[in-house]
């Protein structure tokens, strides 16, 4: 299968295309060694409101184990025997961070509330930028210091889910191995398949025709750090419009917020916020989008080849990243990258919509060495999730990572699909 070409290397991101015809490669499980871990569940919520937060962290302290609430504030925090003595951290942007002994999650379902930033952050004086895109502009050139110097391997858990409307159509789970490399290095990172399992329904589809392609790439690529020419093209910012927004508080983090946009907005263009440390002048984090309302140009972007009779075009994209800081260097720890796509069909009334939410956090860091490969596969850019994977019932195995825990519907899913194999 051939694979999407961009006009240009900025759009590598955008990693996924709609093809005629799919293909089904099983992939070997390798078995893993299992040790004693007990699981940990509740729920993060506004401390005033009892609203749910989503996309909060918590983690071990001095340790890369990790975790992430779901769109409904929920988490399943999975702590290994020789951690149990440890302290949790509990973050998320623009709310007062937590530290709980693991002792405080003995319950069956623990509710943890977080208290809003309320200081007033204008008046800290740390915040003496002027300058928005200056302030971007010393933020890439600060990568080779304060990111990470040295190849690292990352492990990885990635989830991918597919929807036609409400509809749950294909829900791919991974553990990936990622060859990180320096953020002051052009090399690439490269990404190996170390355990997966994938169900598809694709009978739930308008057709069979139709084949999303997405993969670990995609969430990987949303790094902005080492990856500035996916976004910013030919690693320049002067195309780009940035101001200040109201500055923010992470992990006792004082933040510049900064939102950017494309000036040039002739073809499918960038817009966001970028979150910098207002000390050391460090990325921490960013939202951002590609506006799609130009049709016909993001339809050549996104599209490879599509049936005859209809029109396939993105509607509403959205990228997410992450770092976490350890020792004085920070870490790519969380990647997402959506889309949300519409098929018009000629001579249909209904237009079919589809949803694609891909996203990966990293559990664990260790040094490089030659055989990061070991019991893995390695993947290219180009390839997808595979639509049958063994591995999918080895509960000893999966019962042993870090999960991002699937909301109800989606977990229904899981359910049936389970129930299909077996």
């Amino acid at each position: 299968m051939e694979f999407i070409r961009f006009p240009s290397v900025r759009f590598y991101i955008v990693l996924t295309t709609i093809l005629l015809i799919f293909s089904i490669h099983p992939l070997v499980a390798q078995q893993q060694n299992t040790q004693d871990f007990t699981e940990y569940k509740g729920k993060v919520v506004d401390a005033q409101s009892s609203d749910e937060l989503a996309a909060t962290h918590l983690r071990i302290k001095n340790s890369t184990i990790s975790t992430i609430t779901n769109s409904e504030g929920e988490f399943s925090l999975k702590v290994p025997s020789a951690y149990s003595n440890s302290v949790v951290t509990i973050s998320v942007l623009g709310y007062q961070s937590k530290n709980i002994h693991l002792d405080y999650f003995d319950l069956p379902y623990t509710e943890i509330s977080l208290e809003p930033v309320v200081e007033e952050l204008n008046e800290v004086q740390l915040f003496s930028a002027t300058d928005a895109k200056e302030l971007v502009r010393e933020t890439l050139a600060n990568k080779g210091t304060n990111y990470i110097n040295e190849p690292l391997v990352l492990t990885a858990f990635y989830r991918e889910n597919i929807q036609q409307r409400n509809d749950h159509v294909s829900l791919s789970e991974a553990v990936v191995k990622i060859n990180k490399q320096p953020y002051n290095s052009g090399r690439r990172d490269k990404v190996s398949l170390y355990k997966a399992r994938k169900s598809s329904d694709y009978d739930g589809l308008d057709t069979i025709a139709f084949k999303l392609r997405g993969g670990p790439y995609s969430a990987l690529f949303a790094d902005i750090m080492k990856y500035p020419e996916f976004l910013f093209f030919r690693n320049s910012i002067e195309g780009f419009q940035f101001k200040f927004g109201e500055p923010t508080q992470l992990n006792e983090r004082y933040l510049y917020v900064v939102k950017f946009e494309e000036l040039n907005h002739a073809h499918p263009w960038y817009f966001g916020k970028l979150y910098i440390d207002a000390k050391t002048l460090t990325l921490v984090k960013a939202d951002y989008s590609l506006n799609v309302d130009n049709r016909r140009s993001a339809m050549s972007m996104f599209v490879k080849r599509k049936p005859g009779g209809s029109k396939v075009f993105p509607i509403e994209t959205a990228y997410q990243i992450d770092y976490v800081e350890s020792d004085g260097k920070w870490y790519y720890s969380y990647g997402n990258a959506y889309m949300k796509f519409v098929v018009n069909w000629k001579n249909k009334l209904f237009n079919s919509r589809y949803t694609l939410n891909s996203e990966m956090i990293v559990t664990n860091r260790s040094p490089y060495s030659e055989n990061w490969t070991a019991n893995a596969e390695e993947i290219k850019p180009s390839i997808v999730m595979i639509d049958d994977v063994s591995g999918f019932t080895d509960k000893n195995f999966w019962g042993e990572n870090n999960i991002i825990e699937p909301n109800k519907s989606i977990q229904n899913a899981i359910e049936k699909i389970q129930e299909k194999i077996q």
